[in-house]
């Protein structure tokens, strides 16, 4: 893998696009980028291709150590606004992946307590 070579050359930080630049694709390479965050010792930065809110914070869900984005912000009908929703999804996407996901099922389990 491409990334533990580069962590071997001595390099500070991986950063795997998530779609092509300045495309506003999103995450097209969720998967590898999850592989990436996994298997590194180094921070992962995902640049590129974040157009949402939505995709920073699933970028920061897997594990990634942050993001770079411009053209989501800069493109947008109201940058400053859009800045600060980058800015609230990324923190929420760190805190979601700090806390823990709970365990998918494959089954339904209320875990609401029965009332008597």
């Amino acid at each position: 893998m491409l990334a533990l070579h580069l962590e071997d050359l001595g390099c500070a930080t991986v950063m795997p696009l998530g779609s092509p630049i300045g495309s506003g694709q999103g995450l097209n390479n969720l998967a590898n980028i999850k592989i990436i965050v996994e298997n590194a010792n180094i921070p992962v930065i995902v640049d590129a291709g974040i157009g949402t809110p939505s995709e920073a914070t699933a970028a920061m869900e897997i594990g990634a150590d942050g993001i770079l984005l411009n053209t989501a912000v800069a493109q947008s009908k109201t940058p400053a606004q859009m800045a600060l929703a980058m800015n609230l999804g990324v923190k929420a996407g760190r805190l979601g992946y700090l806390a823990g996901r709970m365990d998918k099922k494959y089954y339904a389990n209320a875990s609401s307590p029965l009332q008597k």
